[in-house]
């Protein structure tokens, strides 16, 4: 049976060799291949490349699903002394992920040695958390609702935070957010002649402030709200042309999923005051579009039990986080919650290119998903 150093060595293999959303097949062949000295009761895939790895009680009870992320992210990492750092140009696991499925694979060892009496633990490990909504494809899935899942539970690493610390909240865990994706059209005319054409960053620019200023403001919203611009395209390389198409991002977030909604409508009737105002042509999509993350009340007593069992630091969040999970996906239709787990103070932010995943939380957050597990199950 493996050692905590095995655990360490796949964690940094998985950091070697990250694999994008959607594309994770040698990650997900890696964690089959290590699962199955465990010897759970089945392997299910999922989702493309996801995997639920299910160990079964001999008597009916419930079924507790416990979820990590297979994905790495579209970065550079920039830590050249690392021995194990990514071996693939502008992909790297800098979010984490390579450590929360080492965390669930140590709980995978756990419950092999202390096999469930009563219903199901699933080990669920998700593809597509970052950029494609993994979760939503779990959600949908035959093989998720065959499971019919009683709880589930899942954490995330939180750098600034004390190693081993515990963040819980009730409610709102992490923010709604979706991706607008906005186009403007006008008409070009000679660079010499700019004013016979109609060029849209004019508009565009006042779009940019309003929406900023609403969410600077918070006029009419319940709780926070933010605004990012992520990028503009104009034109080409033709110093000849003055431009007619622009197309711009700007990420929408909002601590409540009322909020989101209220947030996007505003938007909407900013571009379309503007657009009018300057005679462009316009439109507007949405992609990457997450829910709040609520946690359900029951589910977050399970963890503050946990914690307090184990003598972990245990803090409750006033606010949710500013980031947004596709977690989300399960908590909306089934009882679940998310927690932080602090990964050291000095820890670099997530997604940061020096960020790497501190190995000695490994098996003390394992443990508190283990106490849940024991609870309920055992």
């Amino acid at each position: 049976m493996s050692n905590l150093q095995d655990f360490i060595n796949l964690r940094r293999t998985l950091h070697r060799y990250p694999e994008l959303s959607k594309q994770e097949f040698e990650t997900s062949k890696r964690i089959s291949e290590f699962m199955q000295q465990f010897e759970p009761d089945e392997e299910i895939q999922v989702a493309g490349t996801g995997k639920m790895f299910v160990f079964e009680g001999n008597i009916p009870g419930e079924t507790i699903i416990f979820r990590c992320e297979l994905d790495a992210l579209p970065i550079q990492e920039r830590s050249p002394n690392l021995a194990y750092r990514s071996s693939i140009d502008g992909v790297a696991h800098l979010c984490g992920h390579d450590g929360h499925m080492a965390i669930i694979a140590y709980l995978g060892k756990l419950i092999s040695e202390n096999r469930p009496q009563k219903g199901k633990a699933v080990l669920l490990f998700q593809p597509a958390e970052e950029t494609d909504l993994g979760a939503k494809d779990v959600v949908q899935s035959s093989e998720f609702h065959a499971l019919s899942p009683d709880y589930l539970f899942a954490l995330h690493n939180i750098p600034g935070q004390p190693k081993n610390k515990v963040l819980v909240k009730g409610g709102s865990f992490a923010a709604a957010s979706c991706g607008m994706t906005i186009t403007l059209q006008g008409r070009t005319s000679h660079a010499a002649e700019p004013e016979k054409g109609n060029p849209p960053f004019p508009a565009a620019n006042k779009i940019i402030e309003e929406i900023q200023e609403l969410t600077r403001s918070k006029t009419g919203f319940s709780n926070h709200v933010i605004s990012t611009l992520i990028y503009i395209r104009m034109g080409e390389i033709s110093f000849g042309v003055s431009p007619s198409d622009l197309e711009m991002g700007i990420t929408l977030r909002a601590y409540e999923n009322e909020d989101l909604d209220l947030l996007c409508s505003k938007a909407e009737n900013i571009l379309k005051k503007y657009a009018e105002k300057y005679g462009l042509a316009y439109s507007h999509k949405y992609t990457e579009v997450y829910p709040a993350t609520v946690n359900a009340e029951e589910c977050v007593e399970m963890i503050e039990n946990s914690a307090k069992s184990l003598d972990y630091q245990l803090e409750e969040m006033t606010q949710p986080n500013n980031w947004s999970e596709d977690f989300a996906y399960f908590t909306a239709t089934n009882k679940g919650a998310q927690f932080g787990f602090g990964s050291g103070e000095q820890t670099p932010n997530l997604h940061d290119p020096e960020y790497d995943f501190p190995d000695d939380i490994i098996e003390p957050a394992a443990k508190m998903f283990f106490e849940i597990y024991q609870n309920r199950l055992c």
